[in-house]
């Protein structure tokens, strides 16, 4: 598997695939709505087909992982693309990367915290808001439980040596 940063030839592929996991192009975290087609990504390929996708937002020295898609679980899509979005941040000499999860999403809860991210922050109710810029956000999610909060994991990235 391989991982490589998306170009204008990938959109129908991206605009798919995150159809395919989102329901549609936008995805809402902390009060903003996403479109997720507009944002730089990084593709994960096996075999000359796409297999994974992560959007993100790069400011203020920050990488906000907007998106992640690995539609087939325990591959190492996931942890290639992360590693991936960790190496474009430290590129781009950001001393964070993070992003937001929800309460139900306990499965990537465990994925995140194992590739050595923290939880430092908890919003509750944060999702009840994200449902006015989104309303298809279901009320339910992973395991039936009840959708109502996000959760912000961070990776702290090592200061990046000067260019002087």
């Amino acid at each position: 598997m391989k991982t490589r940063p998306a170009t204008a030839a990938d959109s129908d592929a991206i605009s798919e695939l995150l159809i395919q996991s989102w329901g549609g192009h936008i995805a809402v975290a902390h009060g903003v709505a996403y479109d997720a087609t507009t944002l730089p990504a990084i593709l994960a390929e096996e075999d000359d087909r796409i297999v994974g996708l992560l959007t993100y937002n790069l400011q203020d020295q920050e990488l906000e992982v907007v998106t992640l898609d690995a539609p087939v679980p325990h591959l190492g899509v996931g942890t290639a693309l992360l590693r991936a979005a960790t190496e474009a941040a430290k590129a781009a000499g950001a001393q964070r990367l993070w992003l937001i999860t929800t309460n139900d999403n306990v499965d990537a809860l465990r994925f995140y915290q194992r590739r050595g991210m923290r939880i430092v922050d908890v919003r509750p109710g944060a999702v009840d808001e994200s449902r006015k810029l989104k309303p298809s956000i279901p009320a339910t999610g992973a395991y039936d439980i009840p959708l109502h909060d996000e959760l912000v994991l961070e990776l702290r990235l090592p200061d990046q040596p000067s260019s002087v």
